[in-house]
């Protein structure tokens, strides 16, 4: 039996033993019937056929940020909302953002080569050929630059295969790195490669990790083809997304000059994408050292490292100017709570056509909002207000909902319950990230969805999945790092905010962010009949709706405590393995040991002795858990239901903005902008989130002083939240 097999097989079991199910979170028994109601009339009012005619629409011709498309496509999208009734705005920003003038590479020695940087169209795919308005091959936010240099191959060009390099004898300082995208977000590897010293970077696609090593390549599969190449942004987003001339500011001002010189995001080097076809003849003519096991792809050749023989000649240059970003910001005004705002958005911009990222997400969004203004009409208005956001610009660097977000800050933080994101979906299986009092909420949604391809719930499919993977058979909500719009609502305004979709079986983005990404290839990969965007549709409902419709707000603050003690509990381990390491690295070490020399006037290569890793102060840590958990104990012991309305209106309003106590002034150090103190994305991860960052990346850099600084810090966001909490308690029990 395959391990999909496997899957419907536990899905539909556990769908068999399933009893019926509880009330929902958030909703007295009679309201739970009336909201289970309104999600059946819901569903049977999606409309499939509109997914197609939207998907084609929309994805019909080049729309990143800044082009006509995208003006057309949000244009299009705000008439939409007004049809159905919505009070709907176009709500414009103006962040910088380049785009190619010249591209230039070549291989100068020992043979002469150069780079297509090219797409070719294909056949089948009816917009691969489009060329007016189609931005070419690039990496967004590059810097300027013409170098030349000899090559180094890095493997993914993150800091532990620089440590690798230094290992063999082989150092960056001047030369031009080849790394491979995968294992981090590409904005890392010219990062890293800049503080290694290199003076250009090439990232490439290699067919291992999604080119034909995983299957026919695109027409014929689903995977990246040779001369597929994968577009997207490489500012230093870790530090700030949005505009780089104006963090924590609107970019509201169209006249001020555009000079990346003013954008410390903007890369320190000149770096560009290139394809598996345009990387082979570059990594065929490295010498050096071959590549370790681990580093080697699939191209038929041996991997070396370098430096050199190859040298190449990497020139770009760029427009540098202010584009427009169209955000389309529609309003339904609850009936009962108008003031408080349930935010649902998707962004609209593509990498050119962008049919799977972003409009496979973004037609699902709008489907949601066309049939709950239908349910509105009908007499189900939402109690609370409903903003439905088309973002612009959010593959460059969440440029439209950063900028919308820091414009309208007091705002939200005065007014939103919770932000609901997606950004593209497929075909199989839910995945979702967000704040932890979102976790059971989160899973009652999941719960109360049927999947439209096992017929079991979303939520036994999941569990099923993870018991094939052998992995804890429960629902989890892991904490975001960062990659789509949800970022500035929850980590810089501290919003408690919520990111799913569903995938595993829609192709495996081998057209990721590349022209490849079309109306064509969705249809005949990712979600042939719509089933999987038409379930986004229904649980993206079910999260607006519930949150929009409770009588109370649907938090679980068990989840964050417990949260919290695991990560202390990681973050003070973190510690002790950093000690227990390096007093095993001081340890003499017997001449069998010892590494040869790359020095011929020596045998052996003596290590240096670490320094000693203090005992570091983490007890804020633990005294701030605990007493979080002695205020999730009181919440605990009050039952909404039971509140008469002024206590519930009270206590409802107090821990609606709980998660803002969890916010730092000063934010984190040296990107002031991430102020939440449990996640973000890591400085070195991108994408990849960092809990407790302030203190776990602290250890990761040995900074010990700042760990036992940032510790206090957290420690203290932390206890305003538990007294935040308690005091809401001890109010409604009164």
């Amino acid at each position: 039996m395959n391990a999909r097999a496997i899957v419907l097989f536990f899905a539909v079991t556990l769908a068999a033993q399933t009893p019926a199910p509880p009330n929902i979170a958030g909703f007295r028994p009679e309201s739970a019937r009336m909201q289970a109601g309104l999600e059946a009339r819901f569903d049977q009012s999606v409309n499939r056929g509109n997914f197609q005619q939207w998907l084609k629409r929309l994805s019909a011709k080049p729309h990143h940020v800044g082009s006509p498309g995208s003006r057309e496509v949000a244009e299009y999208i705000a008439a939409q909302f007004r049809d159905w009734g919505y009070e709907t705005k176009i709500e414009t920003y103006y962040p910088l953002f380049p785009t190619p003038k010249s591209r230039l590479l070549e291989m100068v020695a020992p043979q002469r080569f150069t780079a297509r940087i090219e797409e070719p169209g294909v056949e089948g795919d009816e917009t691969s050929g489009i060329k007016q308005d189609n931005l070419p091959v690039y990496h967004a936010y590059s810097t300027d630059g013409d170098v030349t240099g000899d090559l180094v191959y890095v493997n993914y060009g993150l800091p532990d295969d620089y440590r690798k390099l230094r290992e063999m004898g082989i150092g960056v300082q001047g030369k031009i790195v080849l790394a491979r995208y995968g294992a981090s977000w590409r904005g890392i590897k010219p990062k890293v490669a800049a503080e290694n010293g290199a003076i250009g970077c090439l990232i490439y696609s290699d067919p291992r990790d999604d080119g034909f090593f995983q299957g026919d390549v695109y027409p014929k599969g689903a995977w990246r083809p040779p001369h597929g190449a994968q577009r997207g942004s490489v500012m230093d987003m870790p530090v700030f997304p949005g505009d780089p001339l104006t963090p924590g500011l609107a970019a509201t001002d169209p006249n001020r000059p555009p000079d990346p010189k003013q954008a410390s995001t903007v890369t320190k080097i000149p770096v560009m994408p290139i394809s598996y076809a345009d990387a082979e003849p570059l990594l065929r003519a490295l010498a050096g050292p071959v590549a370790p096991t681990d580093w080697r792809g699939a191209l038929p050749l041996t991997y070396h490292v370098g430096p050199g023989p190859a040298r190449v000649h990497l020139k770009l240059a760029f427009e540098w100017k202010l584009a427009p970003a169209y955000n389309v910001i529609a309003r339904l005004t609850g009936s009962e709570k108008p003031d408080q705002w349930v935010l649902r958005g998707n962004h609209h911009d593509g990498w050119n056509f962008g049919a799977a990222d972003p409009v496979s997400g973004m037609i699902s969004v709008m489907e949601e909002a066309r049939v709950v203004a239908e349910l509105a009409k009908a007499g189900s208005r939402p109690k609370r207000t409903l903003i439905y956001m088309a973002w612009d610009g959010e593959e460059p660097a969440l440029l439209g909902s950063t900028e919308w977000a820091e414009h309208h800050a007091d705002e939200l933080r005065k007014h939103a319950v919770a932000y609901v994101n997606t950004d593209g979906t497929s075909r199989g299986f839910v995945a979702a990230g967000g704040a932890s009092v979102l976790e059971l909420f989160a899973s009652q949604t999941a719960r109360d969805l049927t999947d439209p391809q096992t017929k079991a719930s979303v939520l036994d499919r999941y569990i099923a999945r993870r018991k094939v993977s052998r992995q804890e058979p429960e629902f989890q909500l892991p904490p975001l790092g960062s990659g789509s719009d949800y970022t500035v609502f929850q980590h810089h305004l501290g919003i408690p905010s919520i990111n799913f979709s569903f995938g595993g079986e829609g192709g495996g983005g081998g057209v990721y962010h590349s022209n490849y990404d079309s109306y064509d290839y969705y249809v005949k990969f990712a979600d042939a009949d719509f089933q999987y965007v038409a379930a986004t549709t229904k649980l993206g409902a079910r999260m607006t709706l519930r949150l929009a419709n409770a009588d109370w707000i649907p938090f679980r603050f068990d989840a964050t405590a417990k949260a919290v003690r695991v990560w202390t509990a990681e973050v003070i381990k973190l510690a002790d393995d950093a000690r227990e390491e390096t007093r095993k690295k001081n340890e003499p070490i017997s001449s069998g040991a010892l590494k040869l020399s790359a020095d011929p006037r020596k045998a052996y290569v003596m290590p240096e002795p670490e320094a000693e890793v203090p005992f570091l102060n983490l007890s804020p840590l633990r005294n701030a858990s605990a007493r979080l958990d002695k205020a999730v104990a009181a919440l605990a012991k009050v039952d909404p239901a039971k509140l008469d309305a002024a206590r519930l209106e009270a206590l409802d309003a107090a821990l609606r903005v709980a998660e803002r106590k969890l916010t730092h002034a000063e934010g984190l150090p040296r990107r002031p902008w991430f102020k939440h103190v449990l996640h973000a994305p890591g400085f070195y991860t991108g994408y990849g989130v960092k809990t407790l960052p302030g203190v776990r990346e602290a250890i990761e850099q040995r900074s010990w002083r700042e760990a036992e600084e940032q510790a206090v810090h957290a420690a203290r966001a932390i206890e305003a939240y538990a007294d935040w909490i308690a005091s809401a308690a001890a109010a409604a029990g009164n």
